[in-house]
């Protein structure tokens, strides 16, 4: 009987870098057949297909050598992010931790991709992406509606700035439960912006 297998993505978390140790890569390796492949996404993750049945228990040691596992397909992604050139309290790396921990995995109508840059230069593209945070100084900007592919690729707009940490988390987590709610089946999330509008999302959002 064959066995049925899933997708999940995976990655090393929020650090300096894209970055995966030996003990992690070799733990992924014992659920990869000699012909099997990892499939690296522009995201920061690795796709891998393990067995259905055995879902919990793969990702349990997943966890433990410090992996950290997401949904594949209509979900938020994990969170984007520059490399922390400057040190992890000066660019905000705890706040991008919990952003991520708060958003990530959240099912919307299509793939949507959020992004993080510790300083004004921008390493994690966070205007080239559906949803950026941008930190400045001590607060937090936030971009919305980036588009990076196809030939009317636009960047995000600005929708808030000077936010705390408190109010950068509140405000995206209430963008995707409304574009959750409200997006209509399969709309790219740059779609539903331009469909809504900034007054009227400024209005759901308190």
């Amino acid at each position: 009987m064959k066995e049925n297998k899933i997708k999940i993505a995976v990655n090393g978390g929020i650090n300096y870098g894209a970055k995966l140790t030996a003990k992690q890569l070799m733990v992924l390796a014992k659920h990869l057949g000699d012909d099997e492949e990892l499939e690296l996404t522009t995201f920061q993750q690795l796709y891998v297909e393990i067995p259905e049945e055995k879902k919990e228990e793969i990702i349990a040691e997943f966890n433990e050598a410090g992996l950290h596992c997401y949904p594949v397909g209509n979900y938020v992604k994990s969170l984007r992010t520059c490399n922390f050139c400057k040190g992890s309290e000066e660019e905000g790396m705890p706040v991008a931790i919990e952003l991520n921990n708060r958003i990530a995995g959240t099912p919307v109508p299509v793939t949507l991709r959020p992004a993080y840059t510790g300083c004004p230069v921008g390493c994690g593209e966070p205007l080239m992406n559906d949803i950026g945070v941008m930190k400045t100084r001590d607060t937090y900007s936030l971009y919305i509606g980036g588009k990076s592919k196809g030939n009317d690729a636009s960047v995000g707009q600005l929708f808030k700035d000077k936010l705390s940490p408190e109010e950068l988390y509140s405000v995206v987590e209430q963008l995707i439960d409304l574009y959750g709610r409200q997006g209509k089946k399969r709309e790219q999330f740059h779609k539903f912006v331009k469909r809504v509008g900034n007054e009227a999302l400024f209005e759901h959002i308190k």
